[in-house]
């Protein structure tokens, strides 16, 4: 195995022109409701029955507006299942109306053609169709025989229509070996875009152990979604990672090169750029977090700007210290650009924010001593809404027959590709 030897990277934080750090959520992904017509197996939120006290039409019409006028530019739909809602065109509809792109992501499994069709007439910008491994393997996590075939016509459908139309995955350990093969079934519809995000053990995938990454799993991972960057690019396809996804690890560049302005990541998002929103009106920094711990108040009692500016639970990726990030993440070089990397996922695994090990760099770091880290559960999830479990982070020696068999770490042995952490 080539193990690359890394140059650091520089670590700073953008500002705009006047050198003023301004915050206002111009990206809103919204849950708006539970209700859904699958039971995927990663499911964070255990969808399935919709909240007894889901915010009704007027009230979702009153958070578009607000939104509107904090200068949110896009307003993501999610779920559960957004098209189960009754009313779900005419939140689009408002949506436009009040000047934001309104975007959708949906498992797709009972789309018709006519609810595409609708949905281009009510003026949906695009729509990002959920797609979790090839045939055998999506219909296994999604719970449902027929889902792949479902998801594919709504890919379909909505193209038909005249809506853009993207693709999501979750990686998850049962498919990431299969991204490769993926893109190439992915490369038969013109999409916008394929974001790839880690599945984190939280809500209903907190009792699928077969599908948890381990740490270590990221030195398998990462190169992995590195030769399907190659193929993506080569295809015309444009794959993202999204944010719990990489940090400055040997791929880094080659992966967010030209998806975030300083070629690597820059740390959370939430409550920066973007808010998220449940279907009973809580608001968090990022609609996938847990509840507890991220939940800064309910537009029901507060409205949408007092909760933004106000509640802790927004702020502290704004506020961040170095003295939040704790364990491996507080000696880390890049500690003060990455911030810990994503603090659902870190909360999840380790109790806490600020100590995330689904992390490549830290995994890279950890082998060049010969070690490993490893998720051993020690306490089962409840079984309620967007719960966890407890785990134990364990420090090993790294076997000798894994470390021989681990793939190159190097992107420079891939064609075409240039490291430009071995520059100099």
């Amino acid at each position: 195995m080539g193990l690359p030897k890394t140059k650091r990277l520089p670590t700073h934080r953008e500002r705009d022109a006047s050198g003023k750090l301004i915050y206002r959520p111009t990206y809103a992904v919204w849950e708006v409701t539970l209700r859904c017509d699958q039971c995927c197996h990663f499911c964070g939120t255990r969808a399935g029955h919709a909240r007894s006290d889901e915010l009704d039409t007027a009230e979702a019409v009153d958070v578009i507006r607000q939104l509107s006028e904090m200068g949110c530019r896009e307003v993501a739909l999610h779920g559960g299942e957004a098209y189960l809602r009754a009313d779900w065109l005419e939140l689009v509809r408002a949506v436009r109306q009040h000047g934001m792109d309104c975007t959708m992501v949906t498992g797709g499994k009972t789309m018709t053609r006519e609810q595409a069709r609708q949905a281009a007439e009510a003026g949906m910008t695009a729509v990002s169709v959920s797609i979790d491994g090839l045939e055998p393997t999506h219909d296994a996590l999604r719970g449902v025989r027929g889902s792949w075939a479902s998801a594919t016509a709504a890919l379909t459908y909505l193209h038909e229509a005249g809506v853009k139309i993207g693709c999501n995955t979750q990686v998850n350990r049962r498919n990431f070996r299969e991204l490769p093969s993926l893109v190439e079934a992915l490369a038969a519809w013109p999409l916008y875009g394929w974001q790839v995000q880690l599945m984190v053990p939280m809500g209903r995938a907190a009792d699928a152990e077969s599908l948890w990454l381990q740490p270590y799993d990221m030195l398998e991972l990462m190169p992995t979604l590195g030769r399907t960057r190659r193929r993506a690019d080569e295809l015309g396809i444009v794959l993202w990672p999204g944010d719990n996804v990489g940090y400055f690890g040997t791929f880094e560049h080659l992966l967010r090169h030209d998806r975030s302005r300083s070629g690597h990541s820059g740390g959370c998002g939430g409550g920066i750029l973007a808010i998220g929103i449940e279907a009973h009106g809580d608001v968090k920094g990022c609609s996938a977090m847990g509840s507890e711990g991220f939940s800064g108040g309910n537009v029901r009692r507060a409205s949408l700007q007092s909760i933004w500016d106000e509640a802790p639970e927004l702020k502290f990726s704004r506020e961040f210290r170095l003295d939040d990030l704790w364990g491996f993440c507080r000696t880390c070089y890049y500690a003060e650009v990455c911030k810990g990397g994503c603090p659902w996922t870190a909360a999840t695994l380790t109790g806490r924010r600020g100590n995330n090990p689904y992390c490549h760099h830290r995994a890279l770091e950890l082998l060049a001593i010969g070690k490993r880290e490893r998720l051993v559960q020690t306490e089962r999830a409840e079984g309620k809404i967007r719960d966890t479990a407890q785990f134990e982070l364990i420090l090993e020696d790294a076997p000798e027959d894994w470390v021989a068999g681990l793939p190159d770490q190097n992107p420079s042995s891939m064609h075409g590709v240039t490291n430009p952490l071995q520059r100099g």
